[in-house]
């Protein structure tokens, strides 16, 4: 590595990750720290990160924005690359970063992730390009405290990076689908705690525009029928977000 990179961690949180990441493990080994903040996992997570040379901390769960920023305090360099443990950096991304990493122009910086789903990666409708905000200088940026659907604040401007990110999650349809059950849930709650209505137009258009967004105008259907089901699940949990808010309205006029 060229003397005048900045020094990289690459922070991973995990549970129960072991099936998944050694692929990312080995796609980070070019960062000078490869530090994972684990949530008690029992499946050999921890040994197989060990032999790979990651530093690992324990920390009880906080939620997905607050166990990330975790991760990105507790690393020993200020530039960080947040990673999943079913994400791989692929040698085109690596390129990207090393290169912007000798004489960055901001401080943070976004790149494609590219999302397999039912065996396929997909290139169109919502599962690409899945712009992702995961490389940053901690001073400058920092995680939201969102339980779920978090993201990276920056105050400063975003740079885009080529090469993509592999997503490549291996759980089962049913397992998906009970994720975006928990998802939705809490979606809905931090969408009522932020003020947000919800109501007969939202419950049913929302759902319809989504479609025709991402399966019409980013040409969606060019992914086949895994193409189709990913959109489908997405517009149904726009469906279920809105009709749960609904539900904890009705909830809440009931205890008054």
């Amino acid at each position: 590595m060229p003397a005048s990179r900045q020094p990289l961690s690459v922070a991973i949180i995990t549970l129960n990750a072991a099936a998944q990441l050694e692929a990312c493990l080995l796609s980070a080994r070019f960062a000078d720290e490869i530090l994972i903040v684990d949530s008690g996992s029992t499946d050999g997570t921890l040994e197989l990160a060990a032999r790979h040379g990651a530093r690992v901390i324990q920390q009880e769960w906080l939620g997905f924005g607050p166990q990330k920023q975790c991760a990105v305090d507790a690393a020993r360099h200020d530039w960080v690359l947040c990673l999943d443990a079913d994400e791989r950096v692929t040698p085109e991304l690596q390129a990207s970063i090393e290169t912007t990493l000798r004489s960055p122009a901001t401080s943070a910086y976004r790149f494609a992730r590219c999302n397999r789903f039912l065996g396929r990666y997909l290139r169109y409708g919502e599962g690409y390009p899945d712009w992702s905000l995961r490389l940053f200088d901690r001073r400058r940026a920092r995680w939201s405290d969102d339980a779920v659907h978090e993201k990276v604040i920056s105050d400063g401007a975003v740079g885009t990076l080529t090469g993509d990110l592999l997503h490549d999650s291996a759980e089962s349809l049913a397992s998906y689908l009970a994720k975006q059950n928990r998802y939705t849930t809490l979606a809905a709650g931090m969408a009522l705690a932020a003020g947000k209505k919800t109501g007969f137009t939202r419950i049913v258009l929302s759902p319809l525009i989504r479609f025709i967004k991402f399966y019409f105008v980013r040409q969606g259907f060019r992914d086949g029928l895994p193409g189709l089901i990913h959109i489908a699940i997405g517009c149904f949990n726009s469906f279920m977000k809105y009709s749960k808010m609904l539900e904890h309205g009705k909830s809440d006029a009931a205890l008054r």
